[in-house]
């Protein structure tokens, strides 16, 4: 047969040399598309050989090689050989996979670690077995029972990129000769490892110094055996220790152990070698028997030239500078020098007591380890012939024994396929559980007496814990006695937690038998046969194929549940507490053993079954007993409103993931509908069915739809869109209520077009048949009425348009939201608040059942269920907390805590409590209060809004409430630390806390202190006035005495940190000096809570792309492995990257801060741990809020210096840090003037933190304006004046949506999403005085205006603007009369003005209105550098004398609000006063 290609083949594929070399083409591109087949069916023992020529490094995975029964001339080619189907056989990696199912893990070598050059061939033998050959040797029988009429499949996927044939007949007579011996010689020796017994070891005559410098190479080719080797070399060949040692190592067990003696005294002199040399392709494996604390550094293992017996043992095997190849820590060192830095992601540094390390010299002359079993891949290419394997107890590693069954997965194969023929007792002893359980006995689950080093098995079987929880978080693996059967729950309760670890409780299946698993340190580390649930992710050998799915394990308590079920058709599900949390796996196959994996803070489990469960330990304190209020609660009761999932049947685009929780529409930028999602069961009346819009595009118009239907999901044929359907359907699209496909109403409270990502859309059927809208929260009133009362209807939603993707909330549910379904006390939160200063006080002036104690800082009610009203001492300043701590509940009662605000002053009430107050405060109406009752939030006892937030019926003992006015004038109650957001707005500023011992809360304590948690625990203070925000708003520094000092932890750089790092300055500053990546910094100390850990970027390169990412670490970094990137950390990583949250490489927040990619030059970074464990990133002295929470201690900070990233600079902080705010710009005195005006006033950050050094937006912004051809003389000459309102850039700096200015102060907006240029201010204008008194607003006009504008350096009449000036002869009743019709064209002449004409100038606080298209008309230009078009628009921000321009409302007709800040009757200014504005800035903004 000729050995060429088939012409057919993958579309990305090129062929050449007479079809006989293939090539991918965009191989850096494309890692797949790569199919080629041969030109004709293979002939019986004819081997297809390709060679590998060119590889590139940006893919994972190799080259895949098979044979299938498809006629190449006629196939379909899919985009990789795993995806034929129709009788394919395929080895891909190590495994092999029949129609693209796996049918043999680990077989033969890894076709990934195969290098250009390397030759691998694929054929069926004559009885049709599949072999593969790699470099001319058989790699045995991979597949049997293969059809004639095969056509050899070779895949150029990912790394591989060209292969050329070389042959394609049958092996030649040796290379079958030595497969032939190869095979023979591995069977004689699995049978001499079963049942040969090893002779103790023996010295021969002369000990050991006869003729021994020299040693034959091993006999015959690859795996023949060695002949009996004179000096000192023993005639049996079992690998053992050889007696010559380190002179401080002890043998003992038969020369298999070795122990390094005084190991508290000593580190070194360990060094052992093994008794003979290695022969080709046999593994050497050892186990760690022992470790000890107290050094640095652990166990190396390698290879050597040297014959032990002539060797003069040094100290440390790395020391020998000649022949030797050592594995140390993750990294390779040839002859004492590092030839690899990061081998492996495993660090031997890292193994623990019980962990295999093994080594492996391959008859092609590689070297290869192994860690627990897992080939780590070739360490090194070229080794000599003969070497002696060589381990070394250095520091911590105290004992080892070497493990002769090392082929350990090739013999749990052998011992799987035949155990139902042998018994257990043959070998070995017999396990305390039987493979096959008695007859007399109930087929009971059980564990297994066969469990992890650190488990033990009590209670008959039925419980397992770690002893030792609070020394070790591994080694807990536990199995089930027997294989579950199909549609068997098998369910354990958490009986005991500790708090000292990251991660929980790990469950799953394995087809593993437990009689004979050698068990890992964790299960996730089993790479055959496994699947596991993890966090809230699911592995299947030890790969994620699931991110976000389910309940975090990571979160359940003592007492919670967790259960797995394999059913019938091969699914794989899981439950927490008793809720089944969707589909995990499937295809798995039958008789698979539960496991359960008690790692990190899991301490002990018992099996749940019918049989009585024995109480919880009374030591459980080390973790909460109750069960966790952010799990998912048992349905026993039916009545849960967690079970509301989205149904299996959806329409074709829809995706349903997250266990049903989440659903997407696949393909979003080329399908728009097809998408639509339903409930899985009825919504009962009055439960609130609610989603939170998660992604959306800007591609499509329109948006979500979303409503109810009667139609079943069984019974409905989905349609294009929801709207379409004819018949018991309510759906709202956009402002139109639609019954049945027809418009019922139009204008409806809420427009869903205009919801964007994060915006929660809820629906809910009252009792009465009414259907209500929930946005964020907030009930937008009655729909429609008259849905069938009694009928069953579905929750439908139509992923339409922009909206892409969306999740059932956590408030889904009846509509008195409980803490069962809500995340805010899934963390335990400290009782005492983290704020420095004097705690609050309760009034004395009370309910008539409360008592005071405590110095006013607690309250308890002594009698009844209401009368217990309290107040705080004083009023509250702005944005102060007030909280307090539940103490005591008596659940006689019913209802709860009330807490709000109220106008009325305690003092004012009589000294008689019993004649001044209402029993409860839902009755006290005397002043404005606002309160919440419940989820409820009420004014004066009125309803205002329901379902807000989680319900205060369900606090109990230990829980925090607290209540605040924020400086938008909205009340704020925060649960636990975590705000329920806005719950009242238009508040007066003179309020006092209040709150009600109600119902069950009869005794609560203050854990709040008077002084603003700004000013201490979450925001830090600032190093320095040039780290302040930028200060549009005049600062003055927090009123009180002095703090009291903390003293801070000096911070430094660790010495271990990526390769291409470089540290300076006693580690204080940092930089990369090669690549982009490898720039992984910790510091070596961990990150004190409320310390500021703060550092300044130094150099930027712009021939990267990307920037650096920061966060912490939640475990030490001494010897961790650093990766390329931060993003490849999996472990206890909370990581910031451009503007997301990622929490171990899962993003868990979107549009966090500014995006870091950004950072100029110059720009301080930071991070805190607050007191309740949250991250908060600092940009330039200004916290951007929570990042993340339940962040553990100890972390560790970490920087990337990744792409444009080059070098950071650290910032010692002071000595002691206060709660006293940094002097700020705005504190300046008149010789802090530049140009005359104040900095405060200039709206400009410190020069070394100027975003516009990079700013993309300004850069075209400042293209547009050279582009208007105005004089450079109207603008200012330092561009560090000019400032870009982009989103990036307004959050480099801290900015404030609002801020005040002038005399008196007046709001006024910023312009986000506007550039400004800063213009020349005139020399006869009191430029200081101006600026510091008059008030901002801003002026939309056009781009024909400009040039006159500025040539009187004030806003005239008859300019052409058409939001700018218009005649007025008569002024109407308000002061100012309505605009003329087109007042653009009739403004008149110059020569035409009169006296009694009077210019009137239209301005604005905010640019939402004098921005506007109407105001400020768009014109197109093209960018000359990237000759994209754009758009444009223009105006000015102008200084107005106070008492010049009257406030009036807007002239444009709108209906919804411009501006939350400014009402639309106060929107737009007036001015006829030509004197009155002063131009400050050209505002410019592009699309």
């Amino acid at each position: 047969m000729a050995a060429e290609l088939h012409p057919c083949s993958g579309k990305l594929i090129g062929l050449s040399n007479s079809n006989r070399t293939a090539q991918r083409n965009q191989p850096v591109q494309e890692f797949n598309h790569g199919l080629v087949l041969s030109r004709e069916p293979l002939k019986d023992r004819d081997v297809f050989t390709v060679r590998i020529d060119k590889k590139v490094n940006s893919w994972s995975g190799s080259i895949e090689i098979g044979v299938t029964s498809l006629d190449p001339a006629g196939l379909d080619f899919p985009s990789s050989a795993t995806g034929l189907k129709g009788g394919s056989w395929i080895v891909s990696g190590c495994s092999v996979l029949r129609d693209g199912r796996s049918v043999l893990e680990e077989y033969g070598r890894d076709l990934d670690q195969l290098s250009e050059g390397d030759r691998v061939g694929i054929q069926r033998s004559t009885h049709g077995e599949l072999h593969l050959w790699v470099n001319g040797q058989d790699c045995g029988a991979a597949a049997s029972g293969l059809p004639t009429g095969l056509w050899a499949v070779v895949d150029l996927y990912g790394k591989c990129t060209q292969v050329t044939v070389v042959s394609c007949e049958p092996p030649s007579l040796a290379e079958r000769d030595t497969e032939r011996e190869t095979v023979e010689e591995r069977e004689q020796e699995d049978e001499e490892e079963e049942v040969v017994v090893f002779a103790p070891l023996t010295k021969c005559n002369g000990g050991g110094t006869g003729n021994t410098g020299s040693i034959n190479s091993p006999a015959g080719g690859g795996g023949a055996r060695l002949g009996a080797v004179t000096g000192g070399m023993l005639t049996n060949d079992a690998l053992l220790f050889h007696e010559k040692c380190g002179t401080l190592i002890k043998l003992s067990n038969n020369n298999k152990t070795a122990e390094r003696r005084r190991p508290l005294d000593e580190f070194n002199n360990g060094v052992v070698m093994t008794n003979r040399p290695l022969r080709h392709n046999e593994m050497f494996e050892i186990r760690i028997d022992k470790l000890v604390d107290k050094w640095s550094g652990s166990i190396e293992i390698g290879v050597t030239t040297h014959n032990p017996n002539n060797l003069d043992y040094p100290a440390t095997m790395t020391n020998l500078r000649s022949g030797t190849i050592m594995m140390s820590g993750c990294g390779i060192l040839t002859n004492g020098k590092g030839t690899r830095r990061e081998y492996c992601e495993f660090s031997l540094d890292e193994l623990q007591e019980g962990d295999h390390i093994g080594l492996m010299h391959k008859a092609s002359g590689a070297l290869h380890f192994y860690i627990n079993g897992i080939d780590q891949g070739v360490a090194a290419a070229q080794t000599p012939a003969v070497v002696y394997a060589v381990v070394d107890l250095y520091g911590m590693a105290v004992k080892v024994t070497i493990v002769h069954n090392h082929n350990h997965s090739d013999r749990l194969r052998r011992n799987n396929a035949i155990m139902r023929a042998l018994s257990p007792d043959v070998g070995r002893p017999r396990p305390a559980h039987s493979l096959t359980p008695d007859p007399d006995t109930p087929d009971r689950l059980l564990f297994h007496s066969n469990c992890g080093q650190k488990a033990a098995i009590i209670s008959e079987g039925r419980t397992a814990l770690r002893p030792h929880a609070t020394d070790d978080f591994n080694h807990g693996v536990v199995l089930s006695g027997r294989p579950l059967h199909s549609n068997e729950v098998f369910q354990v309760r958490i009986d005991k937690m500790v708090d000292k670890w990251a991660g929980s409780i790990e469950i799953g299946v394995t087809t593993h038998n437990p009689a004979y698993l050698q068990l890992p340190s964790t299960m996730t580390n089993l790479r055959s046969g496994t699947w596991m649930m993890t966090g809230n992710g699911v592995m299947h050998n030890g790969t994620t194929i699931l991110d976000e799915y389910g309940h975090n394990l990571d979160r359940l308590k003592a007492g919670d549940t967790v259960g797995v079920v394999r059913k019938e058709d091969g699914s794989l599900h899981f439950f927490v507490n008793g809720v089944a949390q969707g589909p995990a796996a499937w295809n798995v196959p039958p008789s698979v053993y539960a496991v359960v994996d008690l790692y990190g803070q899991a301490a002990q489990a018992t099996i749940m079954d019918d049989v009585d469960l024995p109480p919880l330990p009374e030591d459980s304190s080390e973790g909460p007993t109750v069960m966790s209020p952010g799990s998912p609660c048992s349905v026993a009761g039916g009545n849960s409103a967690n079970d509301l999932r989205f149904h299996q049947l959806h329409g074709t685009n829809a995706v349903i993931t997250n266990g049903g929780r989440t659903a997407l529409r696949q393909n979003c930028r080329s399908e728009f509908n097809d998408a639509i999602v339903i409930s899985n069961r009825c919504l009962r009346d009055g439960e609130l069915f609610e989603i939170v819009i998660q992604k959306m595009v800007d591609r499509w118009s329109g948006s979500i739809e979303a409503g109810v239907t009667a139609i079943r999901p069984e019974e409905l044929e989905f349609p294009n869109t929801m709207t379409d359907i004819d018949y018991d359907t309510w759906m709202l699209s956009g402002t139109a209520i639609m019954q049945d496909g027809n418009t019922m109403r139009n204008n409806y409270g809420c427009d869903l077009d205009t919801l964007t990502t994060g915006s929660r859309i809820g629906m809910m059927r009252s009792a009465t048949g009414d259907l209500h809208y929930y946005i964020n929260g907030v009930d937008q009133g009655v729909a429609c009425t008259g849905l069938p009362p009694g009928k069953e209807v579905y929750a439908v939603i139509d992923l339409y348009g922009q909206c892409v993707q969306v999740s059932i909330t956590s408030s889904s549910g009846p509509q008195d939201n409980s803490l069962c379904t809500s995340n805010i006390t899934e963390k335990s939160f400290p009782i005492h608040s983290p704020v420095a200063g004097v705690a609050h006080r309760l009034h004395s002036k009370h309910g008539k059942n409360v008592v005071l104690l405590g110095e006013g800082c607690q309250a308890v009610r002594v009698g009844g269920y209401a009368h217990g009203i309290v107040f705080s001492a004083k009023e509250l300043k702005t944005d102060e907390l007030f909280e307090v701590k539940i103490d005591e509940v008596d659940d006689q009662w019913s209802g709860s805590l009330h807490m709000g605000l109220t106008t009325l002053a305690p003092p004012e009430l009589p000294s008689c409590p019993m004649s001044g107050l209402s029993p409860s405060l839902t009755q006290l109406r005397s002043k404005v209060t606002w309160l919440v009752a419940g989820s409820e939030v009420r004014r004066n006892g009125l309803l205002q809004r329901q379902n807000y937030g989680a319900s205060l019926d369900r606090l109990t003992v230990g829980n925090r409430v607290g209540v605040k006015r924020c400086s938008d004038d909205t009340m704020h109650v925060l649960i636990d630390g975590e705000d329920m957001g806005p719950a009242a707005t238009a508040v007066a500023k003179n309020v006092y806390a209040v709150l009600d011992l109600y119902g069950r809360v009869t005794a609560v304590s203050i854990v709040s202190s008077s002084v603003l948690e700004d000013a201490g625990s979450v925001k830090a203070p600032s190093l320095s006035s040039d780290s302040c925000s930028e200060g549009e708003e005049d600062r003055t520094p927090v009123e009180g005495g002095e703090l009291a000092l903390v003293p801070n932890t000096v911070m430094a750089f660790l010495e271990n940190h990526g390769k291409n790092i470089q540290l300076s300055h006693e580690n204080l500053t940092a930089a990369r000096v090669s690549s982009y990546n490898q720039g992984l910094l910790v510091t070596a100390q961990p990150l004190p809570r409320q310390q500021l850990f703060q550092f300044q970027i130094d150099r930027l390169n712009a021939s990267w792309t990307s920037s650096l990412s920061l966060g912490v670490i939640g475990h030490s970094p001494d010897r961790l492995n650093f990766p390329s990137t931060a993003c490849c950390l999996k472990r206890s990583v909370w990581l910031l990257q451009r503007d997301s949250v990622f929490h171990n490489s899962l993003k868990i927040c979107e549009n966090y801060g500014p995006n870091l990619d950004t950072c100029p030059e110059g720009t301080v970074l930071g991070l805190l741990v607050d007191g309740n464990s949250c991250l908060h990133l600092y940009v330039n002295g200004m916290d951007q809020g929570v990042a993340a929470q339940d962040i553990p201690t100890p972390c560790y900070p970490l920087i990337d210096l990744y792409g444009q990233c080059e070098q950071v600079r650290l910032f010692p902080p002071p000595p002691f840090q206060t709660s006293v705010k940094a002097r700020c710009q705005g504190d300046m005195e008149k010789a802090d003037m530049v140009d005359g005006i104040k900095e405060s006033v200039c709206w400009m950050p410190h020069a070394e933190v100027n975003p516009n050094k990079t700013c993309e937006y300004q850069a075209l912004c400042s293209r547009f304006k050279d582009l208007l051809t105005l004089p450079d003389g109207y603008f200012n000459e330092d561009a560090k004046y000019n400032l870009c309102y982009c989103e990036s850039c307004h959050k480099l700096r801290g900015d404030e949506s609002y801020y005040k200015r002038g005399e008196p102060p007046r709001d006024y907006a910023l312009p986000f999403g506007w550039c400004r240029f800063a213009l020349r201010s005139e020399p006869h204008c009191d430029v200081s005085n101006s600026f510091k008194q008059w008030h901002i607003a801003y002026h939309g006009t056009s781009v024909g205006a400009l040039r006159r504008t500025l040539d009187h350096a004030q806003l005239l009449s008859g300019t052409s603007s058409i939001f700018s000036v218009s005649p007025v002869k008569t002024e109407g009743p308000n002061g100012y009369s309505e605009p003329e019709e087109n007042s653009s064209n009739s403004l008149p002449d110059r020569d035409r003005e009169t006296d009694r004409e009077v210019p009137r100038v239209q301005l604005s606080p905010t640019m939402r209105y004098s921005g506007l298209e109407m105001f400020a008309p768009k014109v197109q230009f093209r960018d000359p550098r990237s000759h994209c078009c754009h758009q444009a628009q223009v105006g000015f921000q102008v200084c107005v004398r106070p008492g010049s321009y009257k406030v009036g409302p807007q002239t444009l007709g709108a209906i919804e609000p411009l501006d939350p800040r400014f009402s639309n009757t106060e929107i737009e200014w007036i001015t006829k006063d030509q004197g009155g504005t002063l131009l400050y800035g050209l505002l410019i903004r592009v699309e």
